[in-house]
């Protein structure tokens, strides 16, 4: 009967440290990424720097 206790608390306690490990990656992946190197607040990235109007013609 205590070795299923036993077992359950191994189980709990490699959750546990798996748990802490991944939110180590999870902080250094951050730190790795750095700052966000999006432009202005509100402005979509897909379309930055784009500008409107007629487009040069395509040199060939």
């Amino acid at each position: 009967m205590q070795k299923q206790g036993a077992l359950k608390r191994q189980k709990e306690r490699a959750r546990q440290e798996k748990q802490r490990e991944k939110d180590a990656n999870r902080v250094a992946r951050r730190r790795e990424k750095g700052p966000d190197a999006s432009g202005a607040p509100g402005e979509d990235p897909d379309i930055a720097g784009i500008v409107p109007g007629p487009q040069p013609p395509v040199v060939e």
